[in-house]
């Protein structure tokens, strides 16, 4: 749908409303802890307002709150349908800024409810806005299917992500999934010469299935075995309406809160924070943080953030494991990072094209200022540009920002953005990891059932956390059956969550892709079976997704897991450690292509701890940053082996564009040893012809036959394939004649099999964090470097007067 018209701006006379709707600031002089969205309230009722309009077109309502006079306050909104008092459109944020939109019909009357929920301002201002839509799009439905793309190689990962297509999570070593929406998708796709085939047909059909089973689930089951309960997918307005009542109903333990930017449409992003005495932020303790739908239509995603902070008020009230967990630890959990995106596609008219303006299939936030003009008009919910509207939040971190994996397209659903932070929602994230010691991240996503650790492109190479880093993933694999693995091995990422957040803060990050395919499959096997380990998920019988979120939280417990610095302070004086730096992005990718310079992102990390007076214990972050503490790898514990070069055997295979599903190939054995004679940490092996406009492929197969690596690129003459520390055995070189232009055949020289040593540990320069002291009434009363590293306990002494001593020697 396209928008053709803006009719009707705030409350007036055109709106076609009562001459008493005209007063657009609705009053309530008490305050309700209800939902305003569960019914529509008999007017008069206590701590409500309401004002009744008439739509004017067939479109969209926009219905807003805005703070009015005095006091601060938390209402919320919600539109209801006069005649049958079905609910149209709510939101429930923190305070009294709301955002309700929905579709409306022609002459339709609507009742606009206003509730207010807690504070001191009695009043509120209400806009109303009707918005006239065509059916753009409409007429060009295409059918839409999920392929896999033959992607064997690194270079051929970097041809498919340069195409602009909507690639998904989901990929392996030789190969990687991606959305064709239409006939142009599917041309794009054949021209690149990459292979393809398709593995889920007609997915917009599926969706529409799937929300037909999603409802008979609900009418079946009363309950589920979640923490809440819960049968169905949550709006908007349920999470932030859930969030508050955590807070409310559980005070001293939870604290609702709302980040400090607003998103482009102008809605809040908010979450929960939930500890023994949670309002004392400075306490000390490890903090682990969970975040939910940083890209809109992976609606499981924020279902699981938001029934592991249920989980967690649950357990500590039940007692046991849970309550020492969370008495040792600060636990944050943001379900919906991109509001504005997940509003839409979860409110989307039913569609089920997956065309450009099937908004329930949207990926980006709402940023249309780095669109051509012609597609900046509209609100995101109705553009020209549809879904395609946006920047991908998950590509915009500063993490290697600019680099491979991210588009320079605004219309590409992976766009990176103008630069590093330039999203309100990164932004969001940026300012709580770096005003906390976050020891712990998990941000979920879907799909492909992956547990991803930094770094998000192979040449970064591992940090010196590797093994315990590694160890800590594969844990959680053991949980929800996923595979635990580097990102890289997906394909290269840059602007990623943990990318930034770990090699800014040493906080470890992981991404959790949940499910095996769809991004919101139905809500039985994709979000309750998922995260209580039941079947069909490949965690059912270990735990699921719930124990690998005890497991994370079980890790931020664990002084070993971090650093920890102990002292003592007097009481009432407060603590801050410090960094500020500068750290480089990738070489930023031009539209072109080319490579230009990498831009310098300056970060600032603070965090405070509140002296109850006495000794104290502060769990943090290791003072070195490891994007310079250097990077993992082993020392060689011989020489590699010798290379070997092997004949081209005799004759010509048949021309084969299916392999290996026609097995014809070219086939040469060849032996890789191992310790004690060689220790070998890379084996490359590759072949050359003549002519680029000639074809030949390489794989490389183990001796129980699987492919461990290999090469298929178009447009050259000479193929590689690499493999990182190959175990001794014997190996076998598959040579495929994919392509020969004209009668003579460019046949191929002789398959050289190269060895290299590995690549040792290498380390940086040690980092301290800039610690500071102030009294009760603000005063600075001590300065001094600290350095600590993981595991590491550091006694700082009665740091304050230390430090005062200190100061006054050096005048």
């Amino acid at each position: 749908m396209g928008l053709s018209g803006a009719v009707i701006v705030g409350l007036s006379a055109a709106t076609g409303t009562t001459a008493a709707a005209a007063d657009n600031v609705l009053r309530a002089d008490k305050d309700v802890a209800r939902s305003c969205f569960e019914r529509l309230l008999p007017a008069g009722s206590k701590g409500t307002d309401r004002r009744e309009v008439t739509s004017g077109v067939d479109g969209l309502v926009q219905a807003r709150l805005t703070p009015h006079g005095g006091g601060t306050g938390d209402w919320d909104l919600a539109v209801f349908d006069k005649t049958s008092g079905a609910l149209v459109a709510a939101s429930a944020a923190l305070r009294s800024v709301e955002l309700a939109e929905s579709f409306v019909a022609k002459d339709q009357k609507l009742v606009v409810q206003a509730c207010r929920y807690a504070g001191s301002a009695k009043t509120v201002q209400l806009g109303v806005d009707f918005l006239a839509l065509d059916n753009q799009g409409g007429s060009t439905t295409q059918r839409a299917d999920v392929v896999r793309v033959e992607t064997p190689t690194r270079q051929q990962k970097d041809r498919l992500l340069a195409l602009d297509l909507d690639v998904t999570e989901k990929a392996d070593a030789t190969g990687v999934e991606v959305v064709v929406a239409s006939d142009a998708d599917r041309k794009t796709l054949a021209d690149s010469g990459l292979r393809s085939s398709v593995v889920k047909a007609d997915i917009s059909a599926k969706s529409v299935a799937n929300a037909k089973q999603d409802k008979a689930f609900a009418a079946r089951a009363q309950r589920s075995v979640l923490p809440s309960g819960r049968t169905t997918y949550r709006h908007l307005y349920d999470y932030d309406y859930e969030l508050k009542e955590l807070a409310r109903l559980n005070p001293g333990l939870v604290k609702a809160f709302t980040l400090p930017n607003q998103t482009w449409e102008g809605r809040d992003v908010n979450g929960v924070e939930i500890a023994t005495d949670v309002g004392n932020t400075a306490d000390g303790k490890a903090v682990n943080v969970t975040l939910g739908v940083h890209h809109a239509r992976e609606w499981p995603a924020g279902e699981h953030a938001m029934e592991w902070a249920t989980e967690l008020v649950k357990g500590y009230k039940a007692g046991g494991e849970l309550r020492s967990l969370v008495g040792k630890t600060r636990n944050i959990v943001v379900p919906i990072v991109n509001t504005d995106g997940f509003s839409i596609s979860r409110e989307a008219e039913p569609r089920g094209d997956f065309s450009r303006f099937d908004y329930e299939m949207k990926r980006k936030n709402c940023n249309a200022s780095d669109s051509p003009a012609q597609y900046r008009t509209g609100v995101c919910k109705a553009n020209p540009a549809g879904r395609q509207r946006g920047t991908d939040p998950n590509r915009n971190y500063a993490g290697f920002w600019g680099g491979a994996g991210a588009s320079t397209a605004w219309s590409n659903d992976t766009f990176r953005g103008s630069a590093p932070f330039s999203e309100p929602e990164t932004r969001n994230i940026r300012s709580l990891v770096s005003t906390r010691q976050v020891t712990n991240l998990i941000t979920l996503h879907t799909y492909s059932n992956l547990v991803l650790r930094v770094p998000g492109v192979a040449d970064v190479r591992a940090p010196l956390d590797e093994p315990v880093y590694k160890a800590l993933g594969d844990k959680f694999a053991t949980r929800n059956g996923y595979t635990s693995q580097p990102s890289w091995m997906l394909y290269d990422t840059t602007g990623s969550t943990e990318d930034w957040s770990y090699f800014a803060t040493g906080g470890f990050g992981f991404t959790f892709e949940i499910g095996a395919e769809e991004f919101h499959p139905p809500f039985e096997t994709g979000v309750v079976a998922e995260y209580a380990g039941l079947a069909p998920a490949p965690g059912a019988g270990k735990g699921g997704n719930r124990q690998a979120f005890i497991d994370m939280l079980t890790n931020a417990a664990d002084p070993a897991a971090h650093s920890t610095l102990i002292g003592s302070a007097p009481k009432g004086y407060q603590l801050q450690l410090r960094k500020a730096f500068q750290t480089p992005t990738s070489p930023v990718v031009q539209p072109d292509g080319s490579a230009g310079a990498p831009i310098y992102v300056a970060d600032t990390l603070t965090s405070t701890l509140a002296s109850t007076g006495g000794r104290f214990s502060w769990s943090v972050n290791p003072s070195t940053r490891p994007y310079v503490a250097g990077r993992y790898g082993r020392d060689p514990k011989g020489p590699a082996q010798e290379a070997v070069t092997l004949p081209n055997p005799a004759g010509v295979p048949a021309e084969n564009t299916n392999f290996p599903g026609d097995a014809t190939a070219e086939r040469i054995p060849f032996h890789v040893d191992g310790l004690p004679r060689v220790d070998n940490g890379k084996l490359q092996v590759s072949i050359n012809w003549a002519s680029p406009d000639n074809d030949w492929d390489l794989y490389i197969f183990d001796a129980a036959g699987n492919v461990v690596t290999s090469s298929a690129n178009g447009g050259t003459n000479s193929e590689r394939a690499v493999l990182f520390d190959p175990p001794a055995g014997d190996y076998t070189a598959a040579v495929v004649n994919y392509d020969q232009v004209g009668s003579t055949v460019d046949d191929w020289g002789s398959l050289k099999v190269e060895f290299a040593s590995p690549l040792p540990t290498t380390y940086g320069p040690k980092e301290p964090y800039q610690l500071t002291c102030t009294d009760k009434r603000g005063k600075l009363v001590g300065l001094s470097d600290v350095y600590v590293d993981r595991g590491q306990t550091v006694d700082i002494g009665d740091v304050c007067q230390r430090s005062a001593r200190l100061a006054k020697e050096r005048r």
